[in-house]
C-alpha cells in the first residue's frame, strides 16, 4: 500500500529521534510549515525545552519580507544558536524531523553552525 508523504516523513523522524535519544545529547529540532519555521533545543532527557526560536516571534520576524523563505531560515538558525549558547549548550544533535536536508532546513542548519553551534 502506498504511504502518504507525511507518513513517510514521520517514519524517518521516529528513526532519527531514536538514534539521537540513545546518544544522550541535546537535540536541535526543526519544523517547517507553509508559513513558518520553528526551531527548538530540547534537553537530552526530552522533558523540557532549553531554547526556542521561530518566525512567529516578533523579534525574529521583524524586517523580513516573508516568514517562509531561506532568508527567514537563516535568521531563525542564527537566533536559536545565540539562545542555546546563552543557555550553556554548545553541542547538539540535528533533528530535521524527517524533512529533506535542503532549502530552508539546510539554510537554518548552516546559519546555526556559523553562529557557533556544533553538530
Amino acid at each position: 500500500m502506498n504511504k502518504g508523504k507525511n507518513e513517510s516523513r514521520l517514519r524517518r523522524a521516529r528513526k532519527t529521534r531514536s538514534r539521537i535519544r540513545r546518544s544522550g545529547v541535546a537535540r536541535l529540532t526543526v519544523h517547517r510549515s507553509g508559513r513558518h519555521l520553528y526551531a527548538q533545543v530540547i534537553a537530552p532527557d526530552g522533558e523540557h525545552t532549553i531554547a526556542a526560536a521561530s518566525t512567529v516571534q516578533k523579534d525574529v520576524s521583524a524586517g523580513l519580507k516573508a516568514t517562509c523563505n531561506v532568508e527567514a531560515a537563516k535568521i531563525v538558525g542564527r537566533t536559536i544558536a545565540e539562545r542555546s549558547l546563552a543557555a550553556g549548550i554548545d553541542g547538539v544533535a540535528f533533528d530535521r524531523s524527517g524533512f529533506k536536508y535542503h532549502g530552508r532546513i539546510k539554510a537554518l542548519a548552516d546559519a546555526a553552525r556559523e553562529a557557533g553551534l556544533k553538530f
